[in-house]
C-alpha cells in the first residue's frame, strides 16, 4: 500500500455520502440522489423560477440562489461534501448551436466549478458526477473534453475519456424519451486508489407512450394550435399520412413522427415552434402537457408552485437531468463509495 495514500477521517463504513449541486436547476440530480439515499446539503442556481421549484421540491437542501462566479465556499458557507453535482450550461457545446465552446461565456462557467472544488482545500469532494450534451465529447476537433479532463485531474481526480459515457434515457431507465447526454465521473486521488466507477448499463424494458400520455382527458385550450397557425397545416398534414398516435416534432423544414417514444425534451418547449412534441387528441392537435413531459423525465408527484409560469416550467423540465437516470448514477456512487477503491482506512474498518 503507498505510504503516502492520504487518510480520510470523515468516511465511515455505515454512513451514506452527502451530495451538493451546482447548476442545479428543478432538481434532476438531487430527486435522483434524494430516491437513493443520498440527501443534498445544499445547491446552487441563479434561475429565480428554477430555485422557486426547488425549494418547494427539497426543503430540506439549502438553495443559494445566486451566480455561480459570485458563490464561494467561505462566504456562502458551503458544508463540505462527499459527493458534487453539476449539470453545467450546455448551449455553447450543443451540436444545434454556435459551437463556440470555451470561448462562449456560458462555456466557461466549467471553470466555476473547478475554481470551487479548489476552495473546498483538504475537503474538496470525493467524487464528481458532471452532465452535458454529447456534442461535448468530440466537439472542437476533441479539445473542449481533453480542457475538461486536463483542468480534472490537475484539480486532483482520477479522470480521463474511459469515465466520460454517454446515457440514453429510455436504454437506462425505460422511460420512453430519446433523451442522450453526457456523464461525467471523477475520483478524489486523495479519496481512491483509481476511478473504477461503474456507470448504468442499458437494456431496461421500455414502458409504453400510453402510461404517459392521456388523450382522453381534454388540455387547457392554450395547449391546442388553433388551425390558423402557421404550423397546423404541416403537422395536421403529416399525422394524416401516419399513425394518429404518435408523438409529432416540428423540425425546422420537415415534421418528425415518434411512434414508440418521446424526442428528447428541450429547454425551448414552451416557446412554440420548433422542437415542441405534439400529439392528436380527440379535441384537436395540442403540445404535450407539462405533466406530461415532466412524467416523461421521471418527475413523478412534483409540484410546480403556482408563480412558475407554463413557459418557465417547459423550460426547467428540458434542462433537467432525467430523475430515474440520475438516480441509477447516486446508486452507482454509493457502490463506488464503499468498493475496495477507496483508501486505506476504508479497508481496515
Amino acid at each position: 500500500m503507498p505510504k503516502n495514500m492520504p487518510k480520510n477521517p470523515n468516511h465511515t463504513k455505515n454512513r451514506n455520502p452527502t451530495a451538493g449541486c451546482l447548476f442545479s436547476g428543478m432538481g434532476g440530480f438531487c430527486g435522483g440522489f434524494k430516491k437513493a439515499g443520498i440527501n443534498t446539503l445544499w445547491a446552487n442556481e441563479n434561475d429565480e423560477h428554477a430555485a422557486r421549484t426547488f425549494r418547494a421540491n427539497y426543503p430540506s437542501a439549502e438553495m443559494i440562489e445566486k451566480d455561480v462566479c459570485d458563490l464561494s465556499v467561505n462566504g456562502d458557507k458551503l458544508s463540505p461534501v462527499d459527493i458534487l453535482t453539476a449539470g453545467f450550461p450546455c448551449q455553447s457545446f450543443s451540436h444545434a448551436g454556435y459551437k463556440q465552446g470555451f470561448d462562449d461565456e456560458r462555456g466557461k462557467l466549467f471553470f466555476q466549478i473547478i475554481r470551487l472544488i479548489k476552495e473546498f482545500g483538504d475537503n474538496k469532494p470525493k467524487i464528481l458526477v458532471l452532465e452535458n450534451v454529447p456534442h461535448l465529447a468530440n466537439g472542437g476537433g476533441g479539445k473542449w473534453l481533453k480542457t475538461i479532463i486536463t483542468e480534472i485531474q490537475l484539480a486532483g481526480y482520477w479522470f480521463d475519456k474511459n469515465n466520460c459515457v454517454l446515457l440514453k434515457t429510455d436504454e437506462v431507465s425505460g422511460l420512453p424519451q430519446g433523451r442522450e447526454r453526457l456523464f461525467m465521473v471523477a475520483a478524489s486521488m486523495d479519496a481512491f486508489f483509481c476511478n473504477d466507477f461503474v456507470f448504468p448499463e442499458a437494456g431496461a424494458k421500455l414502458h409504453p407512450l400510453s402510461d404517459f400520455i392521456k388523450r382522453n382527458k381534454k388540455s387547457p385550450a392554450s395547449d391546442y394550435l388553433p388551425p390558423d397557425n402557421r404550423y397546423y397545416k404541416t403537422i395536421a398534414e403529416k399525422i394524416e399520412q401516419s399513425n394518429a398516435k404518435s408523438i409529432y416534432q416540428l423540425r425546422r423544414y420537415y415534421v418528425r413522427e415518434y411512434s414508440s417514444k418521446c424526442p428528447t425534451l428541450t429547454a425551448n418547449m414552451g416557446g412554440g415552434g420548433h422542437n415542441v412534441p405534439f400529439i392528436k387528441d380527440r379535441w384537436g392537435i395540442r403540445r404535450l402537457s407539462v405533466d406530461e413531459c415532466a412524467k416523461l423525465q421521471g418527475f413523478e408527484n412534483f409540484h410546480f408552485p403556482g408563480e412558475v409560469a407554463s413557459s418557465k416550467r417547459y423550460q426547467q423540465i428540458g434542462n433537467a437531468v432525467s430523475l430515474p437516470v440520475a438516480e441509477q448514477l447516486a446508486s452507482a456512487c454509493l457502490q463506488f463509495y464503499n468498493s475496495e477503491s477507496f483508501c486505506r482506512e476504508r479497508r481496515a474498518a
